[in-house]
């Protein structure tokens, strides 16, 4: 998916992943301690996105495949995920992530941070012109990108613009999207991020 051409310095990635939550302060304020002056809609969604990363954090394990590669890595990364615990995407793909970067035994080191709070992090990495999350940058050691992913598999982005271009399915995409999701059981993640870390290693 096409990304905006116009990266942050190296200290400036560097501030915003030190300045990012761990998965478990992450999860920690989540799901409804950040909507106390949130509409009710929104809550719902968070409530929702809640369950689904439970779900995840209790039945997801990293695949033979990308525990391979995570061996191979030869210098320690660092995951930049902008997320948000409205955004039903960052329900499904960012307990995956952790899971992955947990299996990593330490060479790959993840922070979280809120899209609306850094939006300067945010418009340097938009899909297709819109602030799209999650959004995982892949820093190297010297904090310079060497990776982006998200928001979604790329299966599911195509699903996803083929049902909002659709009159009948625009206003239910979401529900769709989530069944994809359910029946995909993380594969496809699993396999674009194996992408961008074997890039590493090239």
């Amino acid at each position: 998916m096409p990304e905006s051409a116009h990266y942050l310095t190296k200290g400036e990635y560097r501030s915003f992943f030190e300045k990012g939550l761990d998965y478990a302060q992450y999860r920690k304020e989540s799901p409804l301690s950040t909507a106390a002056q949130t509409e009710e809609k929104m809550k719902e969604y968070i409530h929702l996105n809640d369950h689904r990363m439970n779900r995840l954090d209790t039945n997801y394990l990293p695949g033979e495949e990308v525990l391979s590669v995570l061996k191979t890595i030869p210098d320690t990364l660092y995951w930049l995920v902008i997320s948000e615990h409205w955004c039903g995407d960052a329900a499904q793909n960012v307990p995956v992530l952790h899971k992955i970067a947990e299996a990593s035994a330490g060479k790959i080191q993840m922070r979280i941070v809120y899209r609306d709070q850094n939006l300067t992090l945010m418009d340097a990495h938009l899909t297709n012109g819109s602030r799209s999350i999650p959004k995982l940058i892949q820093l190297n050691e010297a904090f310079e990108v060497v990776g982006v992913w998200g928001p979604r598999p790329a299966v599911a982005q195509e699903l996803v613009i083929q049902l909002r271009s659709n009159p009948e399915t625009r206003e239910t995409y979401a529900n769709e999207l989530h069944k994809w999701y359910a029946f995909n059981r993380s594969q496809n993640i699993e396999k674009e991020i194996i992408t961008i870390l074997n890039a590493t290693n090239t």
